[in-house]
């Protein structure tokens, strides 16, 4: 479903990835793992359109995407979800409601407002409040409720957990998925390692802008090299 070849991207005169290469395909729980300024974030905001790759070529669902401005990708299916990024002088429902402006996602609001609900509940208790109001917790819940409000075929995740408790950690990845198992594939990108791989399928392993592991995530945490730098054993 997505497809990553060969792309160096950065800012300015400052190139952060390095032919970088990686695929998800339908229905899969894959993850991008590895330590902060490792140069995930910059490989989510080239995904998403905001930043033009230098190199290599992307495509979603067999359609070449790269160069494509944000709202464009969005429309094809894929949502990407940065970091902090609920629009703060709006509240809970009115968040929600744009992330519907899809043509696929505008009749079917209600029934997806009863899905973010269900998966979300502390988001019905507090629809009417501004979204800047609710936890950093909270806020990544409704980050990721207002992406599926879009009916997306894919949802793209960047670090959901950071500066999160645990137990909002684990309420995320529970909530993460179940979605996948609902049959959403999903690439998450996270720092946070133990937990990732625990709950998706299969990863890759960044650093310095490179992928230098990938595999299947239960060998991955077993891999001695992943154990001495991410696990601290």
């Amino acid at each position: 479903m997505l497809k990553i070849e060969g792309v160096s991207s950065g800012y300015s005169d400052l190139i952060v990835l390095r032919e970088v290469s990686l695929k998800v395909e339908p229905g899969e729980f894959v993850a991008l793992v590895g330590s902060n300024a490792a140069g995930k974030t910059t490989l989510m905001r080239t995904l998403s359109g905001l930043l033009r790759s230098r190199t290599g070529s992307i495509e979603f669902d067999n359609k070449r995407i790269t160069g494509l401005p944000p709202y464009q990708i969005a429309d094809l299916g894929l949502a990407v979800v940065l970091e902090h990024s609920v629009l703060p002088r709006l509240s809970v429902h009115e968040n929600l409601l744009l992330g519907a402006y899809r043509r696929a996602a505008r009749a079917r609001i209600a029934d997806n407002l009863k899905k973010v609900f269900s998966l979300f509940p502390v988001l019905e208790e507090r629809r009417d409040q501004i979204a800047t109001s609710l936890s950093g917790g909270e806020q990544q819940m409704l980050c990721i409720g207002r992406a599926l409000m879009g009916c997306p075929r894919m949802i793209a995740l960047d670090e959901p957990s950071i500066g999160l408790s645990p137990a909002m950690v684990s309420a995320i990845l529970k909530a993460l998925h179940r979605l996948n198992q609902d049959g959403l594939t999903t690439f998450l990108v996270e720092q946070n390692v133990a937990q990732t791989l625990r709950v998706s399928k299969r990863a890759y392993v960044m650093e310095n802008g490179v992928i230098v592991l990938d595999g299947k995530s239960n060998d991955l945490l077993t891999n001695p090299a992943v154990k001495s730098a991410y696990l601290g054993i």
